[in-house]
């Protein structure tokens, strides 16, 4: 009965405790947002630091990102989160001002939650294809529609022409890293591969990523 008594007592205080507790330590933290931006401008010194100021002024978090240089135009693509009222407002108003006092070309795209986790959660595995040979049209075409048509998911692309110390004839690159299906047929998949790469003369490579 005493143990009884001590329990109830316990629990009244609790109770007490929850009452005097302000209702704002129940609130749930505000759920996060996710966007896409792209922008693209004159390769100069500052432009990631204008867009990075961007992010910073709006509350906002950088997940992820892929920044290059493309002849003279300078790209980023950038994957970032926040949260607040207003908040795409707040971004499509400082995404106008870079466009107007930076000069530069600016999108930016909501995304769901469950796009977020779709990608996170890709299954298959990763895997990295290199291929080289004289520059021609159609080898990026011929070979991103042979993957296509095998379900593989190309999640990074370098190309790059440039010629030959030997020679000087124009030789292409291409690097890609993409994520295969656990069910593709994989002989059937090289097969298919060394049969684009002996139509456009070119060296097909495919092999797994390393962990």
């Amino acid at each position: 009965m005493l143990l009884n008594l001590e329990k109830a007592g316990l629990l009244s205080e609790l109770a007490i405790r929850i009452e005097e507790t302000p209702c704002e330590f129940f609130l749930e933290e505000p759920m996060r947002l996710f966007f896409a931006i792209s922008a693209i401008g004159k390769d100069r010194p500052g432009i990631v630091a204008d867009v990075a100021e961007l992010i910073y002024e709006t509350g906002c978090n950088m997940e992820d990102s892929a920044m290059t240089l493309l002849a003279n135009q300078f790209a980023l693509l950038i994957l970032l989160s926040g949260s607040g009222e207003e908040l795409v407002d707040r971004l499509a108003s400082g995404c106008k001002r870079l466009e107007k006092e930076k000069n530069l070309t600016v999108f930016f795209t909501p995304l769901g939650v469950q796009e977020i986790h779709e990608t996170q959660q890709m299954r298959g595995e990763p895997y990295r294809l290199m291929a080289e040979g004289l520059d021609k049209a159609g080898i990026v075409f011929k070979v991103c529609r042979l993957l296509a048509n095998y379900k593989a998911n190309i999640i990074d692309m370098k190309t790059r022409s440039h010629p030959s110390a030997e020679t000087g004839t124009p030789i292409y690159t291409m690097d890609i890293e993409m994520v295969v299906p656990n069910d593709t047929p994989l002989e059937e998949l090289r097969t298919e591969l060394n049969r684009v790469g002996d139509d456009l003369a070119i060296e097909i490579q495919l092999k797994k990523s390393e962990e």
